[in-house]
């Protein structure tokens, strides 16, 4: 029984060891398409943002 026990035990741990962490489906054309425009978007908002942190007169 103990050696039993103690072989189940093992075969948990290594599953658990070698279980397949959470696989993502592949993202589509679209997902992508959009996840582009959606971090360009954001890019161009921090610029705009930043131009307008700058004081009027600052040139640099």
């Amino acid at each position: 029984m103990k050696n039993e026990a103690k072989a189940a035990r093992h075969l948990r741990e290594a599953n658990n060891a070698f279980k397949l962490v959470r696989t993502e489906k592949p993202m589509t054309d679209y997902a992508k398409d959009q996840q582009s425009l959606h971090d360009n978007h954001e890019r161009l908002k921090a610029a705009r943002l930043a131009r307008e942190a700058k004081p009027k007169g600052s040139r640099a």
